[in-house]
């Protein structure tokens, strides 16, 4: 059994089903040997970056690793974007990065490059098989450390993956594990729910599901306490049936009101709560004056802490949850407003919402609330371009549901090749691309930073944050992917093209025509 072989056969008998890959020269004894193995499932996007984005939402549906398969240090750079957004969501997934065959390193061919510490960028684990022998090993070693909430690279040069071998044992590795909560955190913390002082409880990581939602939702019924979850939960669940959580909001003098007065900050499985980016004279710690922040638990193990806390502070205490209330479908032009009404009026049942709409999905959270029960995915690292890959993740995972991908417009074009590898697998999703003609929250930016006033930016800083120069056709471009699309600019043609895509199988593009938010 060659490497390639070893890899492929030890990933399958792990449970690793499912490979997500853009291969090249040093990965085609990978590729050959994927007949030998008819358990893996490969799926061939264009750009690594769409890869990497969609073992994301693999992971963050299934809850195991995907494996992704990218070529030399220059294929890994190019997924390290959406790697990055899937470190922040503490998503498993190994990556399988082929590199130069041992022997030829030294030569520092063209496509030689330092593949380790890009790997190290956005891994807890980082190995490279030298030998044949130890494949087997490693991709072992990978998928444990992964399964504690990591990215595990796994560095193959084409030789090791060509070379025939009896595979050995090899060491046991240490795996990172999630610190453990103590007694006296726990006790601290209901300390301060005990307080009778304003108390706010942030939860993120696994508590924002299923126990530790209602958990969290019994223990500020019980004691008055504010709920909020992070920014960017990894996987939300909400909706009808679903205790509600608001979300803490993006921009930080939001994000102030709602935490104005609080005295305890109480975190479980979120961090403590920062500007996400610096702004002349405004603080970039969130935390109010005079307020205790304490840390009770990581995204690992969150919903335990919970659990434990509800047990002591909330006894026969029931968790409330969202009742069906879906807003009326209204009529006219379509806005980012309207659009989200008519969402929250259509949105089919176990839904999954991939959400990268950023200025233009301010109003879907309010617009959803009281839908039926579904999961939200959103963009936990910041890096733009993760819905169309995630999108593509989520449905492999979950192909019996389906799969809303909402969509901005700049974004969009940084993985737009995404939309064939949906057409290619023939996925059930929904994909709503609002387009305005603009980075609309970069126009925002200029004037919250301080660059310049809103009201008279210069020529140069308009053009270039403007994307209407040309226009870019969105329907044309998933047409020219095997994507049927839709351009809609009013309620009506909206919600009847939402429908029409709900009620049909296979991928589907919605254009929504949009004005800015700035005019």
């Amino acid at each position: 059994m060659n490497g390639a072989h070893a890899l492929i056969n030890t990933l399958v008998d792990e449970g690793v089903e499912v490979c997500f890959a853009n291969p090249g020269t040093s990965e085609m004894h990978f590729v050959a040997a994927l007949d030998g193995v008819p358990r893996m499932r490969a799926v061939l996007a264009l750009f690594e970056g769409v890869a990497t984005g969609a073992a994301d939402g693999y992971a963050r549906m299934t809850g195991g690793p995907a494996a992704v398969l990218l070529h030399l240090g220059p294929g890994l750079g190019n997924g390290l974007a959406n790697l990055h957004n899937a470190r922040r969501a503490h998503v498993p997934m190994v990556v399988i990065v082929g590199d130069h065959a041992t022997y030829h390193k030294k030569y520092d061919a063209p496509l030689e490059s330092d593949i380790d510490a890009l790997a190290g960028s956005v891994s807890g684990w980082v190995h490279r098989a030298s030998r044949t022998e130890d494949v087997a090993a490693y991709t072992t070693a990978a998928i444990a450390a992964s399964r504690s909430g990591h990215i595990s690279t796994l560095i193959l040069p084409a030789d090791v993956s060509w070379t025939e071998g009896v595979q050995a044992d090899v060491p046991a590795m240490a795996v990172i594990t999630p610190p453990t909560v103590t007694d006296e955190e726990m006790q601290l913390a209901a300390n301060a729910f005990r307080s009778g002082e304003p108390t706010v409880l942030m939860i993120g990581g696994d508590a924002t599901r299923g126990d530790g939602l209602a958990a969290a939702a019994r223990i500020a019924a019980a004691t008055g306490a504010t709920l909020l979850c992070e920014t960017f939960p990894t996987r939300l669940e909400r909706g009808a049936g679903v205790p509600a959580v608001e979300r803490l909001a993006y921009f930080a003098e939001a994000a102030q009101a709602q935490l104005a007065g609080a005295r305890h900050l109480i975190l479980v499985g979120a961090p403590s709560p920062v500007s996400f980016f610096a702004y002349p004279g405004k603080p970039s710690d969130l935390v109010p004056p005079g307020c205790a922040a304490q840390a009770v638990a990581g995204p690992f193990g969150a919903t335990d802490a919970l659990i434990a806390l509800a047990e002591e502070l909330a006894p026969g205490t029931g968790a409330p949850v969202a009742s069906l209330s879906r807003p009326a479908i209204p009529n006219g032009p379509l806005t980012a407003f309207s659009a989200a009404d008519v969402i929250g009026a259509l949105l089919p049942e176990n839904a999954i919402i991939v959400d990268e709409a950023n200025t233009s999905g301010a109003t879907l959270p309010a617009a959803t609330a009281g839908a039926p029960a579904h999961d939200l995915l959103t963009l936990t690292g910041g890096a733009i371009g993760f819905g169309l890959p995630t999108a593509v993740g989520a449905a492999v995972a979950a192909p019996q549901r389906p799969v809303l991908c909402l969509q901005s417009d700049g974004s969009a074009m940084y993985t737009i090749s995404a939309l064939w590898t949906q057409a290619r697998e023939n996925l059930d999703i929904t994909t709503v691309i609002y387009n305005n003609g603009a980075y609309d929250v970069l126009r925002i930016e200029l004037q919250r930073v301080g660059a310049q006033s809103a009201d008279a930016p210069g020529p140069k800083a308009r053009d270039l944050l403007d994307l209407g120069r040309p226009a870019i056709d969105f329907s044309k471009i998933a047409e020219g992917m095997g994507v049927p699309a839709r351009r809609v600019s009013t309620v009506e043609d909206f919600a009847a093209a939402l429908t029409e895509a709900f009620a049909a199988s296979g991928p589907h593009l919605i254009e929504a025509v949009i004005p800015s938010l700035l005019g």
